[in-house]
């Protein structure tokens, strides 16, 4: 019964992925598109798409850390 209610956790805890992936490919599709109406600011609107990335993945990794904790703690 423990073992079971471990792995429904783990499961939920890893529902957030999905949200993850949409944000990265929000963040590069809208760097796609500032970009190719004002390619001058290319290298600024870089940054903030990297920052962005940075964030999402942090998220992530972060949410892997707790299933694995509910898994194997």
């Amino acid at each position: 019964m423990v073992q079971a209610a471990k792995l429904i956790g783990a499961g939920s805890a890893l529902i957030a992925l999905a949200g993850v992936g949409a944000g990265i490919g929000i963040v590069f599709g809208a760097l796609i598109q500032r970009r190719s109406r004002n390619p001058t600011m290319a290298k600024a609107l870089m940054g903030y798409a990297l920052l962005g990335f940075a964030l999402c993945e942090s998220v992530r990794l972060f949410r892997l850390l707790v299933t694995f904790l509910i898994l194997f703690g």
